[in-house]
C-alpha cells in the first residue's frame, strides 16, 4: 500500500512494484553510463565489447544522421 497514492491506485502487488524498480534501476543505470562514457571516452563494459559495433566516427556521423532524418520525417507526419 502506498498511503499517499489516490484511493484506486494506493493497493499495489509485488509484481508492479518489481516491475517499476526494474525500470527505474535501468534509466539510472542508463544515464550513469552515459556520463561514464562522456568522462572516460569508451562504450560498453570493456574495450572490444562484442555487443558495440566496430563503426569509425564517420559511420556513427552518418548513422546519427539517418536516424535524425528519420525522426524529423517522422515528426512533421503527426
Amino acid at each position: 500500500m502506498v498511503p499517499w497514492w489516490s484511493e484506486e491506485k494506493k493497493n499495489v502487488t509485488l509484481h508492479q512494484i518489481l516491475v517499476h524498480m526494474c525500470v527505474e534501476t535501468a534509466r539510472h543505470a542508463g544515464h550513469a553510463d552515459i556520463i561514464r562514457e562522456l568522462i572516460d571516452g569508451s562504450a560498453g563494459q570493456r574495450p572490444g565489447d562484442p555487443n558495440i559495433p566496430g563503426r569509425t566516427s564517420e559511420e556513427w556521423a552518418a548513422h546519427r544522421a539517418r536516424i535524425e532524418q528519420a525522426a524529423l520525417a517522422a515528426g512533421n507526419k503527426i
